[in-house]
Parts: C-alpha cells; sequence; structure tokens
C-alpha cells in the first residue's frame, strides 16, 4: 500500500515480531499496549485514536482483540474512521448480540480470506452476505518461484535425501503431531527421506522431545524460524501442511505452489481454494494420521506425479495469488466504505 502512494501506519504491540520488522524496512509503526483485551489497553487504544484517528480515512483491525478494542474505544471517541475487519482464520464466531454488534454495527465491512470463511461467517452469525468480501492475501510472485535446488540445498546445509517439508509456526492445530504419527508409518517405507520443519512456536520444545523419544532425530530436522523461505521450499521435493482448525489459505501453502511444490493439506478453512484435489495437490480428512500417510506415500513414491502437480500448483499460483489482486480488492473496499461514510 505504501507502494500504491498510500500513508500507512501499523499500530501493534512493541513486543510483536510485525513490529520489528515494520521498522527494519521503514514502515511506520507505533507501539501500544494492546496485547490482550483489558482495560488498560483499551484505554491506550483510545488515547491514540483520539489523538490520531483523524489522521486516517479508514482503519482496518485484523484480530479479535484489535478489533473490540477499537469497535469499544470508539464509543468514546465518536466520529471515528470506518473500521474494516479482516479475518484470516475460520474459527467459529459466537452468534450472541455483542458480537452481532461488533460485526454489522461497529465494522463497516468484513473482509475474509476466503470464500469460505465468508459464507461461513454468514452461516454460524448471520452477518449478511453484502457485508462481507472474500480477498485472498496475496504473496510477491516474483519473490515466490523455484530458485536451483542443489545450490539452495548447498547453502543451506541440506543433504541430498529427497526431502519433505512442512512451513508453519508450531501449534498444535498446524498438525504437526500428526505429521510425526504419520512419519512413523512412512520411515521404514522410505529410508531415504527426510523431513524438514521449518518454523518455530509453542510446541517446539515438546516436538523435538517427541522425536528424539520416538527415534526420528536421524530423519527429522527442526531448523526454527527462517527469513529465506524461498530458499528452503526451492530445496523440498514434497510440501505438507495438515492442519485442522484457524486457517483461512495459508501463506506457507501460496509460497509452496508458486515455488512448484506439489502439496498435501486438509479442507479446513478456504485451503480447498488453493489446493485442488488431485490437480495441484492432495486433500486428506484432518486429524486422520493413517490417511496422510497414504497420501504422502502417494506421492513420495511417484516423482512424476510429484512434478506433475507441482507443474499445476505453480501455474494456479501464478494465475491466481499474486499481491497486486489482493491489493486492488482491498483498495476497493477501502474506497467504498469511505465513499459510504461521506454520502451517510
Amino acid at each position: 500500500m505504501l507502494g500504491r502512494g498510500h500513508q500507512v501506519t501499523l499500530v501493534t504491540p512493541a513486543a510483536g515480531k510485525i513490529f520489528t520488522a515494520a521498522r527494519e524496512r521503514a514502515i511506520p509503526a507505533m507501539p501500544l499496549p494492546i496485547e490482550r483485551k483489558s482495560v488498560l489497553a483499551l484505554a491506550a487504544m483510545r488515547r491514540w485514536l483520539a489523538h490520531h484517528a483523524r489522521e486516517f480515512d479508514v482503519i482496518n483491525t485484523h484480530s479479535s482483540t484489535d478489533a473490540w478494542l477499537v469497535a469499544v474505544a470508539s464509543l468514546f471517541a465518536p466520529g471515528l474512521p470506518p473500521v474494516v475487519r479482516t479475518r484470516h482464520v475460520s474459527t467459529p464466531v459466537r452468534n450472541n448480540s455483542a458480537t452481532r454488534w461488533l460485526y454489522t454495527r461497529a465494522t463497516a465491512h468484513i473482509v475474509t480470506t476466503g470464500e469460505a470463511l465468508r459464507r461461513q461467517l454468514a452461516l454460524d452469525s448471520a452477518v449478511p452476505l453484502e457485508h462481507t468480501t472474500s480477498v485472498r492475501t496475496g504473496i510477491d510472485l516474483s519473490l515466490f518461484r523455484p530458485l536451483p535446488r542443489a545450490a539452495c540445498r548447498a547453502a543451506l546445509g541440506i543433504d541430498e535425501r529427497p526431502a519433505l517439508g512442512i512451513l508453519a509456526t508450531l501449534r498444535d492445530w498446524k498438525g504437526h503431531d500428526y505429521l510425526l504419527h504419520a512419519w512413523t508409518r512412512l520411515r521404514d517405507q522410505f529410508p531415504n527421506w527426510q523431513l524438514l520443519v521449518i518454523g518455530d512456536g509453542p510446541q517446539a520444545a515438546r516436538l523435538q522431545l517427541r522425536v528424539v523419544s520416538e527415534g526420528l532425530a536421524q530423519s527429522v530436522r527442526f531448523v526454527g524460524n527462517q527469513d529465506n523461505v524461498v530458499a528452503w521450499l526451492s530445496s523440498l521435493d514434497l510440501f505438507v501442511l495438515p492442519s485442522y482448525g484457524e486457517e483461512g489459505v495459508p501463506q506457507a501453502i501460496m509460497q509452496a505452489m508458486a515455488c512448484g511444490l506439489a502439496v498435501v493439506s486438509t479442507p479446513v478453512g478456504a485451503i480447498n481454494e488453493a489446493v485442488k484435489h488431485n490437480c495441484t495437490g492432495l486433500i486428506v480428512e484432518p486429524r486422520n494420521a493413517t490417511a496422510l500417510a497414504e497420501a504422502l506415500a502417494r506421492l513420495m513414491s511417484n516423482g512424476s506425479l510429484r512434478q506433475h502437480l507441482g507443474e499445476a500448483g505453480r501455474r494456479y499460483a501464478q494465475e491466481n495469488f499474486g499481491i497486486d489482486a489482493m491489493l486492488d480488492k482491498m483498495e476497493a473496499v477501502f474506497r467504498r466504505v469511505i465513499e459510504s461514510r461521506a454520502s451517510s
């Protein structure tokens, strides 16, 4: 948005990784103590909005916490810019009077990161479809593209064994436990393969201990958070994300497809809008390690099928995942709510 000439300010907790990343990229960012819903957080948000909100035309919230803080603060500071709420996950929304107020009256418009999320919101919480728009998060296709595999592996210290990879925060709903369960079924059938776990998170220590206790340490490698994601993806032969909750269309899946990888995932959230079963990858039932192992085995044993699905996925990514399409749609949403406010 900055590149398109817009003024943008991020309001975020100082301890948040996004705050550090914004500063590194010279993106204006304001630290506020809004980690969780509390009286202190509400007071901080109210003060900041009172002094700065009229510098902006629209406010875009991205989580339950900031959405509620802005909405309640607006009760004490009428005349704030319209609020657009972006929902990135498929977590069910409560159908009660407070939530309906938040989503329909306190918020000018809702953006979901997949059509499935938009339909779910209407079904679960009676939010009118005309009050919502699906805008899939975009990725930079000039960055996410296949790089020479051998060179990437040499630079990253990855040996020549075929590699299955998962790129995700190590949270329970990303499905790492089910992947490790499936891996115990696969290691004897595919002793020459390795599993690369890219990312970090609250489950890291427990998962690493499980790998050791189950004798998987020779074939499973935890590499932590990585900035050079494209190189790591380009080093893989196959990508997996067995999520069972809280997903839109995961960035990792779009990035993997753009890098030419076949994907094995689940139909959670809006994943089906990216991974087309037997076309760009394979879809399996969530929380089903047996089905996951069978799908992985099918692709681990068939290089030509992996290549076919990976090439189809890359074409689909090039046609559907570009960041410009996302920015065009978000600009249209922002413009519409601003114009609606001006005319009312």
